[in-house]
């Protein structure tokens, strides 16, 4: 039971800062990752790096549909606001 306790206090600890990160923000460091990706991508191709452009270019994808997802979240928040 004590564990159980220890392990719910450190998920608060590490989660809290995540959780009280406006929507906005949460958008505008998706659309910075997906710069750096882009840039990597760039610079792997140039190396002529195909097994890390393929990689780089799934984690693209992973991120521009979780800042499709945050960008949709901020939208309704918005909403919520104006209600």
């Amino acid at each position: 039971m004590k564990l159980h306790t220890l392990a719910l206090a450190a998920l608060v600890a590490l989660a809290g800062p995540a959780l009280a990160q406006t929507p906005k923000d949460t958008v505008k460091a998706d659309k910075e990752q997906v710069k750096a990706d882009k840039e990597k991508i760039k610079t792997d191709r140039a190396a002529g790096n195909k097994d890390a452009v393929k990689a780089d270019k799934d984690k693209l994808k992973a991120d521009k549909a979780k800042l499709k997802a945050d960008r949709k979240a901020a939208r309704e928040a918005k909403k919520e606001e104006k209600k």
